[in-house]
């Protein structure tokens, strides 16, 4: 099984971050359930990301995020050896793409960093929404924000520049140790997601369109 193969090839040890975690007997926890259930049923990966019937948009888009904010972590922390100051200098897809960093405290102007820079800065800033009860309110009848979609296109449009660096930079160092299916299957599951709910401006798609090899369609 997939969570087998995670196992061998991925080291707990290596995750960049702790995992965020759902509170068993919430609404949010039942959702997520369910969205394994459907990943591990086999079931096609353009199936699984759709809305359940009666189901909240919002619920769901917060589930995923979280989930794959958890994946695409666990995928650069077993990465991040081969990832260096030396060896990446740039946050970078290619020489075609650069992805400058900007947020509303330490970076107030799109800055250059190297991509362990740039991860580091990615991943604490989502930590810090998600965990952020005004932006992904946890508690029962406690609505989401106006903004709720806005932060989570920024947050999955980041998530997306990982892949774009690990595919195009670190890709030998996915093959040898084994976890180019896995990677492949949580992009496919990742990609499936945004274009269903439009989450991603069809431009930032650009640098994968002929990648990752293999992947099909």
């Amino acid at each position: 099984t997939m969570a087998l193969c995670l196992k061998q090839v991925f080291n707990k040890d290596k995750t960049f971050r702790p995992r965020k975690k759902f509170e068993p007997g919430t609404q949010r926890f039942e959702l997520y359930k369910k969205a394994q259930a459907s990943l591990k049923s086999g079931l096609d990966l353009k199936a699984v990301v759709q809305l359940p019937p009666g189901e909240s948009i919002n619920d769901w888009i917060a589930v995923h995020v979280v989930d794959f904010f958890n994946r695409i972590n666990l995928i650069y922390g077993t990465m991040s050896e081969f990832c260096t100051e030396r060896s990446c200098p740039i946050m970078s897809g290619g020489l075609k793409y650069e992805y400058r960093w900007q947020d509303d405290s330490k970076y107030k102007k799109p800055t250059k960093l190297s991509a362990p820079q740039y991860m580091c800065m990615l991943m604490d800033w989502i930590e810090m929404l998600i965990n952020n009860e005004d932006i992904f309110p946890t508690r029962i009848g406690v609505p989401f924000p106006k903004q709720f979609q806005q932060v989570c296109t920024k947050i999955l449009t980041r998530l997306f520049r990982v892949f774009v660096h690990v595919y195009i930079h670190h890709f030998d160092s996915i093959i040898n140790m084994g976890a180019e299916a896995h990677v492949n299957t949580c992009y496919k599951h990742f990609y499936y997601f945004i274009r269903e709910f439009s989450l991603i401006d069809h431009r930032e798609l650009e640098p994968l369109v002929r990648m990752p090899p293999g992947w099909g369609t």
